[in-house]
């Protein structure tokens, strides 16, 4: 008997195994910015093969679809957004809830960067779930479910030192932020102003048992 031949990735090859790294990373970064900005459904894989100069009959020797293109971004997504908030959240150098703050100043300063055009990844592909992969409303569970974790973990160190109550609910706590942060962000998009986030970042806090 004969070894079946490998399966073959469709498209034009790259010429070495780092130019193929680096054009998939290099699609994976496009489709963020353009996701961020405009959602799954509106996004078109022409505009996202222009930015990085690759031709279109190239795009499936990397992807086997716009779908498993669509959670390879959101995979990336997903860890720099988890790197992120542990940048700000896991500072011992501020005390737990100014680690909040923080993570918001950082997030104001993005969207005032980008001109208010991109929003949060999670919070876009919420709105058009009902027409999304079924394993896509999966995922952005999971994501908002870990962030969810993330925030918990820190506002239980706030209750540790004090800051907060000591029989508050940090885990229903943390889910408020993620409900009214993900409203804040688009708010913001649609004000083209940091005022919305800021709004709600203060009444959060304000509301918060000590």
């Amino acid at each position: 008997m004969t070894s079946p031949a490998p399966n073959r990735r469709r498209g034009r090859p790259p010429k070495s195994p780092r130019a193929e790294d680096d054009t998939r990373a290099a699609l994976i970064r496009s489709g963020t910015e353009v996701l961020t900005e405009q959602g799954f459904t509106a996004s078109g894989i022409d505009g996202i093969l222009k930015r990085v100069g690759v031709p279109k009959g190239s795009f499936y020797y990397y992807f086997p679809s716009k779908k498993a293109f669509g959670r390879a971004v959101m995979e990336h997504y997903g860890a720099y957004f988890a790197n992120k908030l542990d940048r700000h959240l896991l500072n011992p150098e501020q005390p737990p809830l100014r680690r909040i703050e923080a993570f918001v100043t950082d997030a104001k300063e993005g969207m005032a960067r980008h001109d208010f055009r991109r929003g949060c990844l999670v919070g876009n592909l919420g709105q058009e779930v009902c027409s999304l992969p079924d394993e896509y409303r999966q995922w952005l569970q999971a994501t908002l479910e870990d962030w969810q974790r993330r925030v918990a973990r820190c506002l239980e160190e706030a209750k540790e030192l004090g800051e907060l109550r000591g029989d508050v609910d940090c885990a229903r706590l943390a889910e408020a932020f993620w409900i009214g942060w993900e409203g804040a962000v688009m708010r913001s998009r649609l004000e083209r102003s940091v005022r919305p986030m800021e709004v709600f970042v203060r009444s959060y806090l304000e509301g918060l048992p000590r």
